[in-house]
């Protein structure tokens, strides 16, 4: 499996995910992130984004403050930021979005340790999902996606799954 705590993989990626790799580290993105475990989650990652796609990134925070303050003085200047504040499955969730050369970048925190927040974990068993498939399952998913669909429900549909998606995925057992 991957160590998907390191972005080095991102190297010996697809075109995209070298691309990926170059923005992230001229810019310093992980590295100004550090003090908040940051990990890239998402599509990318894994090989099944799509045109638009972006690169996410979720943090952990011990104080919704400081970590806020921080983003804002790394990425307030990039294009497009904003920076919000949800609550997400009953948790504070901080979400800021903004743009680094060809890629749009969000970032998402929460007092919740990075490897056990549901975008980390989804991705992870979303990769061994499809390293237990062929090639064409990569490819309807990535043609789910195309056609609007989100990347959990376009598994979920693929897979049979019933009821929420999000939790069932959780839940998926190879």
């Amino acid at each position: 499996m991957i160590d998907f705590t390191d972005i080095t993989y991102l190297k010996t990626g697809n075109q995209k995910q070298q691309l990926a790799f170059e923005v992230l580290t001229k810019h310093k993105v992980l590295e100004n992130l550090a003090d908040f475990d940051p990990i890239l989650v998402g599509t990318i990652p894994i090989n099944i984004d799509i045109e638009n796609s972006d690169l996410d990134i979720v943090c952990c925070w011990k104080n919704k403050s400081d970590f806020i303050e921080k983003v804002k003085a790394l990425f307030k200047n990039k294009k497009d930021f904003s920076i919000r504040e949800n609550l997400i499955n009953n948790r504070e969730s901080v979400v800021a979005n903004f743009y680094i050369d060809a890629f749009e970048i969000e970032i998402f925190g929460q007092n919740v340790p990075t490897k056990e927040q549901n975008g980390y974990k989804h991705m992870v068993i979303e990769d061994q999902i499809l390293r237990s498939k062929d090639e064409n399952f990569r490819l309807e998913i990535i043609k789910l996606k195309k056609s609007g669909i989100k990347t959990e429900p376009a598994f979920g549909l693929l897979l049979g799954l019933k009821g929420n998606v999000y939790e069932e995925l959780l839940a998926y057992k190879l």
